[in-house]
């Protein structure tokens, strides 16, 4: 697959691919960092929370597939609402 506005492949990367995959060809590193992190539990992701309260994706694939931009595209509105959510909150408190 070539580099597109929905997918990217740095091959130059240190790190490519950051993840164990039996198909780098199709590791995709538009998401370098995972805009559904912040999700926590509802990410969608293969995801473990170590024993200090800290969410390992390491084995998670979400945001590097194919079709990562189609997906995350596909939750942004919960993302958008978690951070309005949060803005709120702040305002409240003031």
């Amino acid at each position: 697959m070539k580099n597109s506005s929905s997918f990217f492949a740095n091959r130059e990367c240190e790190f490519f691919p950051c993840h164990k995959t039996a198909e780098e060809e199709n590791f995709n590193c538009l998401f370098c960092y995972c805009p559904l992190y912040a999700l926590g539990a509802r990410c969608g992701g293969n995801f473990k929370m170590t024993d200090s309260g800290i969410k390992d994706c390491s084995e998670c694939m979400v945001p590097h597939r194919t079709d990562a931009a189609e997906y995350i595209g596909s939750r942004w509105t919960e993302i958008a609402a978690m951070i309005r959510n949060d803005r709120n909150k702040e305002e409240e408190q003031k």
